[in-house]
């Protein structure tokens, strides 16, 4: 029977996304891993596979929609022997179509009858959802599998037809009732206020000249996710001025034995790697907020703010203690040319226990930054600037100063542990050549 092909969740918090663009047509071919369509998620465009072979008997939802719901239907793939007069009317996805095309689908609902659909996505034994195709489920559910127990061999490790069709339903223990909850359970605690709704503000600007800037996905994420952080996480701040004349003097020396591979490095990437070896430093540091409970990192996991045009990504450097000083310049430089063009994959951009936000190139001398959840804590690095100093001898110079503010999650950093974690970073940047040993 024909089989819907559903919008992807192509992040772990994906809900929705916007097709922005089909790669095929209605009648063409496709096989497994042929890319069908780009889908525009809240940080970046991707490429979606088929995972069955077949022929693109109808496409649901137009190129282009916007809103469009994870698990929705996007269009009908046809299988051996099958037509499109097999198809009948498949319900379009939620998300808005043009105005034409949805007069089309409301002409042909209205006398056909819906495509048989797979049944709902399972659950693992711990809840979390057991990725397979719509075919793939309905083989199951006729045989009796249980597919939290099959390895899947599509992409992302998605379950397919070949990998149910050879298996042997298992015994399955008779399922609990669910019992629904008694109509006297305590009420959902009240949300905070979130400010004045958009007719009041509109109004409260009438008679001013002004233009309207309509959200896209990644600015609704950024609100959510930041207004979330300032509300649920108990933020404290831990400063130090650091002394960058020594790691100036290196850096320089090393860009110009780096100049003949190309390769050069920034502060930035000094800044990088000092982290990251703190964080092994004081490995209780290296830790995230899960919730119920703290994990603690063995990698130093790097995360730093990368500005694009709308927005900002976070990419992550993985196992950055284990990795050089060019290493990390030269894959920094690539993830960030890639998140300005949108071209992250969400693995590059999730994850991590630490982050850096960098302004000094914009002249700020010093900011608080927002913890990005879960990591446990973020570093806002400001500008080196000259200033007057009394050195160690006590007598007064000019030294090269960089302001540094840690914003720390109390749940997961207590105050004594993040101020070692700070002066772990700062000892390593203002001695340079010990991250190199």
């Amino acid at each position: 029977m024909p089989i819907e092909i559903l919008m992807p969740a192509l992040s772990p918090t994906m809900e929705e996304g916007t097709l922005a663009k089909w790669l095929v047509k209605e009648g063409d071919e496709v096989s497994s891993g042929d890319l069908l369509a780009e889908i525009e998620t809240d940080k970046a465009t991707m490429e979606f596979e088929a995972v069955e072979d077949g022929v693109i008997g109808k496409i649901l939802v137009p190129e282009g929609s916007e809103g469009v719901a994870v698990n929705s239907p996007i269009a009908v793939l046809l299988e051996d022997g099958e037509s499109a007069g097999d198809i009948g009317a498949v319900a379009s996805a939620s998300a808005p179509a043009p105005e034409e095309a949805l007069k089309t689908e409301a002409v042909t609902d209205a006398a056909a009858t819906p495509v048989p659909t797979a049944p709902a996505a399972p659950l693992s034994a711990g809840g979390s959802r057991v990725f397979a195709s719509p075919l793939a489920r309905r083989i199951a559910a006729n045989k009796g599998l249980d597919l939290s127990g099959i390895q899947g061999s599509g992409p992302r490790g998605r379950i397919v037809k070949v990998d149910v069709e050879g298996a042997t339903a298992a015994p399955a223990s008779k399922p609990t009732a669910t019992v629904a909850a008694p109509s006297s359970a305590p009420a959902p605690a009240a949300k905070l206020p979130a400010g004045p709704d958009a007719e009041t503000v509109l109004k409260m600007y009438a008679d001013r000249d002004f233009e309207e800037v309509a959200l896209n996905g990644m600015r609704k994420t950024i609100a959510a996710r930041l207004t979330e952080a300032k509300q649920s996480i108990p933020h404290f701040y831990l400063r130090r001025d650091i002394k960058l004349d020594a790691l100036l003097a290196f850096r320089s020396q090393l860009n110009k034995q780096l100049e003949k591979r190309g390769a050069k490095l920034s502060v930035n990437d000094f800044i990088i790697k000092a982290c990251a070896l703190a964080l092994q430093e004081v490995p209780d540091a290296n830790a995230v907020w899960a919730n119920d409970r703290i994990l603690k990192l063995s990698p130093s996991d790097v995360a730093v703010a990368v500005a694009i045009e709308g927005g900002l990504f976070t990419p992550v450097l993985k196992d950055a203690e284990m990795k050089s000083l060019s290493a990390l310049s030269a894959e920094m430089k690539d993830l960030a040319t890639r998140a300005r063009d949108r071209k992250l994959a969400p693995h590059e951009y999730q994850g991590g226990s630490f982050a850096i936000s960098n302004l000094g190139m914009f002249g700020i001398d010093n900011f608080d930054a927002v913890i990005n959840p879960p990591h446990g804590a973020i570093l806002a690095v400001g500008a080196g600037t000259k200033k007057p100093v009394v050195n160690a001898e006590g007598d007064l110079e000019v030294a090269t100063v960089m302001s540094v503010t840690l914003s720390v999650d109390h749940r997961v950093i207590d105050g004594a542990l993040g101020a070692q974690l700070l002066n772990a970073i700062v000892d390593n940047l203002e001695n340079p050549m010990a991250m190199l040993a």
